[in-house]
């Protein structure tokens, strides 16, 4: 079984870390059959899974629908439940209270957005037992704040300010911090200065692991796609192939056959 020290440990050793998103029990069950590191139930689902244009509206009751039904499938993987907006930063009281019913749901640790102002909160979680990755650069929860999903740290004091921001996570007690639409020089600066893993996604090669939405990679959400998404499949493709194949089977009396009949 995949642990928080096993995460850390692979930095140590220069083994990559894989992460993908999931959001129900089949996916799930398949990602950890295959052997991912890190199942990130992520806030993404307000977009990939509910169709909203961005993760703001996702609600905690919906997110620890998610969380506990990935969970039931996983046996190996590190399960990581992202914390919804205005779950954690409105106190720390609930931000306590919020990342222990994900914990009591299945998960073994959360993922929460934001730098320095985080550091307090981050702390209160961990000294309670409670496992937290944090997330900088593009953090989408703030969208409207960077007035859209632009890439991040482009200027030395942007960059500056992610360096400090991910040392700070670091000393708050951080495990692993996601990085998110950088530059990859600035990903690798943020990464050898710290002694936690990065995950990256669309923060170049230099990251200590990889995370991606998985109904991205796998060709399944096509309302947009980032540069930085590989397709590995499209699966949007097949599935019309079987849909329409099945349409036309029932429609001419083909489907269902003796072999298909009891």
């Amino acid at each position: 079984m995949v642990t928080i020290e096993t995460i850390i440990s692979m930095k140590k050793k220069h083994e990559k870390i894989v992460c993908l998103t999931a959001y129900d029990y089949p996916t799930a069950k398949i990602l950890d059959e295959v052997g991912i590191d890190i199942i990130l139930v992520g806030d993404s689902a307000a977009n990939v899974f509910a169709g909203e244009k961005t993760t703001l509206p996702i609600t905690m009751e919906e997110m620890l629908y998610h969380t506990k039904i990935v969970a039931r499938a996983v046996e190996h993987a590190l399960v990581i439940a992202d914390m919804p907006f205005l779950s954690y930063q409105t106190s720390l009281a609930d931000a306590v209270y919020n990342a222990g019913r994900f914990l009591k749901v299945g998960a073994r640790g959360v993922k929460l957005e934001g730098g320095t102002p985080m550091v307090d909160t981050i702390k209160r979680l961990i000294d309670i037992g409670i496992p937290v990755m944090g997330h900088l650069g593009l953090t989408p929860q703030s969208i409207h704040k960077f007035s859209g999903y632009k890439l991040q740290g482009k200027t030395e004091e942007e960059a500056s300010r992610i360096i400090e921001d991910a040392k700070f996570l670091q000393s708050a007690g951080c495990f692993s911090i996601v990085l998110e639409k950088i530059p990859a020089a600035l990903a690798k600066r943020v990464t050898e200065s710290i002694s936690i893993p990065t995950i990256g996604i669309g923060a170049g090669p230099h990251c200590d692991g990889q995370v991606l939405v998985l109904h991205d990679m796998l060709g399944l959400f096509e309302d947009f796609t980032p540069k930085f998404v590989k397709k590995y499949a499209r699966l949007g493709d097949e599935i019309r192939r079987a849909v329409q194949c099945y349409k036309e089977e029932v429609k001419k009396g083909i489907y269902p056959d003796k072999e298909h009949s009891f």
